[in-house]
């Protein structure tokens, strides 16, 4: 993605107005047809969008924000619907200034939970929240979440939960910067199932990556959150999808530490590291 700077110099002059009276209108003005420009209606250029030298990674990661999340009662479909809906505002308020140092304006995607869960879920691994980026929509599944707090103490459980907002939010600045799009081409095109996973685990560190970045902006920087959820996500269960356990470790904690958010830029990193 190439990004454009228009410097325009306004001259300022001084102008004398002559009042003259004004000459009856005639029928006789300019054919519009003689200077019409049909390169006006031609589709603007496609954007190329790098994914390893992107602009996003130049970009400081956002200065914290004030997040004053409701407290969370997991059994309650009403108090799941106020915490991730409050939590999509912070997250909102947090990545703005980033969006607008790339002159990205996206519209703010919809926060909401549902009772059903995915017919792709299995026993070993089962969708807690995905993002729909044609629909720009945030969902998270309850009964998932719920089975999962279950292991969760009650003190942590709105510190995990805001990670998986993050997570889910990450996947909408990656599609605002043109990267989703990218990736889901690459996936298609793959030349081969390993090739495919290596491309998924690599969006879904990166969104990791970013969680880190959300997780330090809302809550408090000197606190134990990135080893919260570290211990509850990232400390066993290796997945084809996003990646060992070590690495999810790994890249939530570069996106916590990182002064960039090229500490996420998952895509020039080796293949080891997204495994």
């Amino acid at each position: 993605m190439a990004a454009v700077v228009a410097v325009v110099s306004l001259v300022a002059g001084v102008s004398i107005v002559v009042v003259a009276p004004r000459q009856p209108d005639t029928p006789n003005g300019v054919d519009v047809a003689t200077v019409r420009n049909d390169d006006l209606r031609a589709r603007p250029n496609r954007v190329d969008v790098d994914l390893i030298d992107h602009p996003l990674y130049g970009v400081a990661v956002p200065p914290p924000v004030d997040c004053a999340l409701p407290p969370l009662d997991v059994d309650s479909d009403a108090s799941w619907e106020a915490f991730a809906s409050e939590a999509g505002t912070c997250l909102n308020e947090l990545w703005i200034p980033v969006m607008d140092e790339l002159r990205l304006f996206p519209d703010l995607p919809e926060i909401t939970v549902t009772e059903e869960a995915l017919d792709t879920d299995t026993e070993d691994a089962f969708t807690l929240a995905y993002y729909e980026s044609d629909r720009g929509l945030i969902t998270v599944v309850l009964p998932n979440v719920r089975e999962v707090s279950e292991f969760v103490p009650e003190d942590e459980q709105e510190i995990v939960w805001l990670a998986l907002m993050g997570h889910e939010y990450a996947h909408h600045v990656q599609h605002a910067t043109g990267i989703l799009n990218v990736s889901h081409e690459l996936r298609r095109t793959a030349g081969s199932q390993a090739d495919e996973l290596e491309t998924l685990r690599r969006t879904e560190l990166q969104a990791e990556c970013m969680a880190g970045v959300g997780l330090r902006g809302l809550t408090d920087p000197d606190g134990d959150a990135l080893d919260v959820v570290n211990r509850h996500f990232n400390e066993g269960g290796d997945l084809d999808t996003h990646g060992s356990a070590a690495n999810r470790d790994h890249w939530l904690r570069a996106g916590w530490e990182g002064t960039t958010v090229a500490g996420c830029n998952t895509y020039d990193a080796p293949v080891e590291r997204v495994a």
